[in-house]
């Protein structure tokens, strides 16, 4: 991908023109801090409680001023708000394409999607507090919320009344009944003093739950003999559910933007690569950016020998570089 390709990229993240200048729009910049006030809230959320999160929680974990903070946000419940909205979208990026793509029955959609809601709490643990437990305690506009989207997935859950082989159906209420209990059960297992097992060990005796009143004893338990899908090689990894903006004072520029951006896309690269990748013609400037992301721990330099020897610098992103620099491009 050639350097001008990728800082189109760039600025078409940032919602600006190819030809925009170095400077993000202050549109954007919101976006930004939006994005790591929505971060703080929802890990602030998870380690204290909805009810107790302050202002001052919010904007010392985001690192931003609480001008910035009342500049996008009324007070702390609006805040909330949005972090619980942001919360239901990636969780819906998740399920959503696996349930939409599973073509073998509704069964086979269920499982699918729910296999990836589980995957994601135990990815992202603060996602699934927010989520199952902190919602219920978050204020009458979030509760009605909550009500629109547990409405939303008993209706897929009521899609099985058309698959059902029992031979009586059961009543529409049983949807609700049946995503009621998985809440439940979920709620239970999250508000645990100790640590709670992988969500994913529940896969199977959810899917029993579910199918059970429109498929029968028999396949209730199937699904409970099933075999339990592998976890992968990085599951249970702490660096994953960590708020990748906790104590990271850092004020993001649209040219660190462009310096993480091209770090991410062409991964042990050189300084003068970079450089050209990013559309940063200064090679003092690309130096200083780099070193100042290296300090803040985004990325590292394995470049071996290169002042003795004159090799090139080898720039990558860290564990915590790889989480800023989605975020951001997600975000934005």
């Amino acid at each position: 991908m050639s350097g001008s390709r990728v800082a189109t990229q760039v600025r078409a993240m940032a919602g600006e023109p190819a030809s925009a200048g170095d400077g993000f729009s202050d549109s954007h910049i919101d976006r930004i801090q939006r994005a790591r006030l929505l971060s703080a809230m929802a890990h602030a959320a998870h380690e204290s409680g909805a009810a107790n999160v302050t202002v001052a929680n919010v904007v010392e974990r985001a690192g931003v001023s609480r001008r910035t903070f009342y500049e996008l946000f009324d007070d702390c419940q609006e805040c909330l708000l949005a972090a619980l909205e942001d919360a239901v979208q990636r969780a819906s990026a998740s399920v959503l394409p696996a349930y939409e793509s599973t073509r073998e029955g509704w069964r086979a959609r269920i499982r699918a999607g729910l296999y990836e809601l589980l995957a994601l709490f135990d990815e992202q643990p603060h996602i699934a507090r927010l989520l199952i437990v902190e919602w219920l305690a978050s204020g009458p506009r979030a509760l009605e919320r909550r009500r629109q989207v547990l409405e939303s997935i008993a209706g897929a859950i009521d899609e099985g009344r058309v698959s059902r082989s029992v031979s009586q159906p059961p009543p529409e209420l049983a949807a609700e009944a049946v995503v009621g209990s998985v809440a439940s059960v979920l709620h239970s297992r999250l508000t645990r003093p100790e640590r709670p097992e992988r969500l994913l060990e529940l896969l199977n005796p959810l899917m029993s739950i579910i199918v059970l009143p429109y498929l029968g004893a028999t396949a209730a338990r199937k699904e409970l003999e099933r075999p339990l899908p592998v976890p992968s090689a990085d599951a249970g990894d702490s660096n994953v559910s960590e708020d990748p903006f906790k104590g990271l004072k850092m004020r993001i520029t649209y040219r660190t933007m462009r310096v993480l951006a091209a770090v991410a896309s062409h991964s042990g690269a050189s300084n003068r690569t970079l450089a050209r990748v990013a559309g940063i013609d200064d090679q003092g400037q690309i130096s200083r950016l780099l070193m100042r992301l290296q300090r803040l721990g985004l990325v590292v330099n394995n470049g071996a020998g290169r002042s003795m020897k004159g090799e090139a610098n080898a720039w990558y992103l860290t564990v915590k570089g790889e989480q800023v620099e989605a975020l951001l491009s997600t975000e934005v």
